[in-house]
């Protein structure tokens, strides 16, 4: 069944491939040239933007700080954004795969008795789950409690973690 011709031929059916591959990756790098403006370059036109820090300023002055945002927090609405958390987490007293979340705000951090904490979370044992701490954690929970087990990268929106923190404030 196979010869000597037969294998020549896949093999060279092979090297042909790739040559053909080659060339064309040679040919494509080529024309389209995808780095960086070096020194000896320049840019066929440049798109002005206005300066970066006056962008951050005006961005920074735009979102209102947490404190104003959760003070008229919606607990309605964070009860739809709490549709996220739902899938670890309950507020019905019994822990899942997170635990439970009824009078998380303002309870000791690592509290839940019968939960199996993280050493990130064992080790803020003793300060409380104040709002801007369940903000912090929430923007963020990989960056608050580096190598935790919560997998969720977090609630982007400043208004969705103000509301959300006042749905389970009011479930004690």
């Amino acid at each position: 069944m196979f010869n000597t011709m037969t294998i020549a031929k896949v093999f060279g059916a092979l090297f042909g491939s790739l040559a053909v591959y080659l060339l064309m990756a040679w040919t494509g790098n080529a024309l389209f040239s995808v780095g960086r403006i070096g020194d000896d370059q320049t840019a066929a036109y440049v798109i002005e933007t206005g300066s970066g820090a006056a962008t951050e300023e005006a961005s920074a002055e735009e979102t209102p700080d947490f404190e104003t945002l959760y003070a008229a927090a919606d607990a309605a609405a964070g009860e739809k954004v709490f549709s996220k958390c739902k899938a670890c987490h309950k507020v019905d007293g019994a822990n899942a795969v997170g635990p439970h979340l009824n009078g998380v705000v303002d309870r000791p951090k690592a509290s839940v008795g019968d939960f199996g904490y993280s050493e990130a979370l064992l080790a803020m044992a003793g300060d409380v789950w104040s709002p801007e701490n369940l903000n912090g954690y929430l923007e963020n929970p990989k960056s608050y409690a580096p190598d935790n087990k919560m997998s969720f990268a977090g609630l982007p929106k400043v208004q969705d973690r103000a509301n959300v923190i006042a749905y389970l404030a009011a479930n004690p």
